[in-house]
């Protein structure tokens, strides 16, 4: 006989107790029994990831994000003169000096005294000077200084008063520094006015109209 049945006392069931002659599993038939059990989840894992691609075609990889585009700025290079600049081995004031033999394609062909402006205006200097890029292009430029900041101030509102409304104007800086304004006035012939002021030195330049603007931001005072 190889089991017995055993009654509860407390609750009157039969309990079924395994003799001594019962046979226990063998490790190979537990192996198989994990090797059925690993195999199943792979299975269900590998049917949801079939099913995700079918229903998400990006489930298996990341959709991909687009890199931006780096702004690539391209700055023309400054043009330069194709005539030679005045010979100016003379004595020259310090504010002659100052004003430059070649501006961007620009080269100095003159200078002379603008008397008018020192006896009109009471300028403590002033000059006419005359550039030109070897062809057509042309320009004229007076330059004054005065005493004060103030008295050029007033030179430089009387000059762009005279040469029209303007249509481009502000403020000339040094560094973060104001120290004058600056205008832009259109003229006859496809010419145009630049009036600035920077401290006690007053400039107006006429000339193409496409280059005054650029030749006002590169004039160094």
């Amino acid at each position: 006989m190889t089991d017995q049945r055993v009654n509860s006392p407390r609750t009157g069931a039969t309990a079924s107790v395994a003799g001594p002659g019962a046979r226990k599993a063998s490790p190979a038939v537990y192996r198989r029994r994990r090797l059925v059990v690993v195999v199943g989840l792979l299975t269900i894992v590998l049917a949801v990831v079939l099913v995700g691609g079918f229903v998400w075609p990006g489930f298996w990889r990341a959709e991909a994000t687009p890199q931006p585009v780096p702004t690539v700025t391209v700055t023309a290079p400054v043009p330069t003169p194709t005539v030679k600049a005045m010979d100016r081995s003379g004595d020259e004031t310090a504010f002659q000096k100052a004003l430059p033999s070649t501006v961007l394609q620009f080269a100095l062909g003159s200078v002379a005294e603008a008397r008018k402006i020192k006896e009109e205006q009471g300028a403590l200097e002033a000059w006419n000077a005359e550039y030109s890029d070897g062809g057509s292009g042309e320009v004229a430029l007076r330059a004054g200084q005065w005493a004060t900041s103030d008295e050029a101030a007033q030179a430089a509102a009387a000059w762009t008063k005279a040469a029209g409304e303007p249509e481009r104007e502000g403020d000339v800086k040094v560094g973060k520094k104001v120290v004058g304004q600056y205008a832009i006035m259109p003229a006859k012939d496809g010419r145009a006015v630049a009036v600035w002021q920077n401290g006690t030195a007053v400039m107006q330049a006429t000339g193409p109209a496409d280059t005054m603007e650029d030749f006002y931001a590169a004039f160094p005072l």
